[in-house]
């Protein structure tokens, strides 16, 4: 999309007329992710809580999850303001494209608990639980980049106590990312990937 297209919806979202989500998240200027390498494409605001983390509440954790859908899904998923769910990114499959749905100064509603969603950042990966071939070297690779980049940003221990799948948090049924994320593979990434 060229530069003319992207002013053409910048005034036409300013003037308060909806375009299209692709021509949304295209006109958003890269300041609006807060990790340079994701795609702004924000989730509905029905989805998350605005907050000023982390002087609201301290960000503590990165939590893991699978889609349980395509990338595309659960991107519209969190775009539905009827579906009460989100996440702050999205990392897809094939070649670990992200897209960033809630700024992480607010709180996305991913881990089916109050306390930890205060205090987490929500990293969706797309697939299934029980399809390990959507765990791509690419998804894997950029999805420690960017768990890298928040706990480098945070102070956040880079370590299993710290990281934690979606099965870990209390009080919730989902036992995603499932038995064939490399947890092992994970956390040596994220720790050979990040500045610290």
């Amino acid at each position: 999309m060229d530069r003319r297209t992207i002013l053409q919806g910048a005034a036409a979202t300013a003037a308060g007329v909806l375009l299209p989500a692709s021509v949304r998240a295209t006109a958003a200027t890269a300041g609006e992710t807060d990790y340079p390498a994701a795609h702004w494409v924000p989730a509905s605001t029905s989805n998350y809580t605005v907050s000023t983390r982390p002087s609201a509440y301290p960000v503590q954790y990165v939590i893991i999850h699978v889609t349980q859908e395509t990338f595309a899904d659960a991107v519209a998923i969190f775009q539905n303001p009827a579906k009460q769910v989100s996440a702050h990114y999205v990392v897809r499959s094939a070649d670990g494209y992200i897209d960033q749905c809630v700024r992480e100064k607010n709180i996305a509603w991913h881990a089916g608990n109050w306390d930890y969603n205060t205090r987490s950042i929500g990293i969706e990966h797309e697939g299934y639980v029980d399809q390990p071939s959507y765990f791509t070297n690419t998804m894997y690779e950029k999805s420690a980049l960017l768990t890298a980049s928040v706990c480098d940003r945070y102070g956040i221990p880079k370590d299993r106590a710290h990281i934690l799948g979606h099965v870990q948090v209390p009080g919730t049924d989902h036992t995603d990312p499932g038995p064939h994320w490399d947890w092992v593979r994970y956390i040596r990434m994220v720790n050979l990937l990040g500045a610290a």
